[in-house]
């Protein structure tokens, strides 16, 4: 199955880093505050980076790897020529 990083701008300028094999959903989950628990306290506001092509494994490592970075490093991750989140209509 094709897994999906992504990261979400949230309502208090925070990134949210998860990982789905369907973006679409997790996003409105999060909106219904159905998704992860760090939506209780913010809403999602955009979806603003998503990165493809990943198994379950590979894309949970590249979750681990992507919180680890600074702010300012995540967000050079939104200009990146291989961030593929306007490919997702939400």
């Amino acid at each position: 199955m094709n897994w999906q990083v992504y990261i979400i701008l949230c309502s208090d300028e925070s990134l949210y880093t998860g990982i789905s094999n369907d973006v679409v959903r997790r996003f409105k989950q999060h909106e219904s505050k159905q998704g992860a628990k760090y939506f209780r306290a913010r809403q999602p506001k955009q979806l603003v980076y998503v990165e493809t092509g990943h198994d379950r494994s590979s894309a949970s490592k590249r979750e681990c790897a992507i919180k680890k970075l600074p702010r300012l490093e995540k967000l050079q991750l939104l200009a990146a020529e291989n961030n593929q989140a306007s490919a997702f209509v939400l």
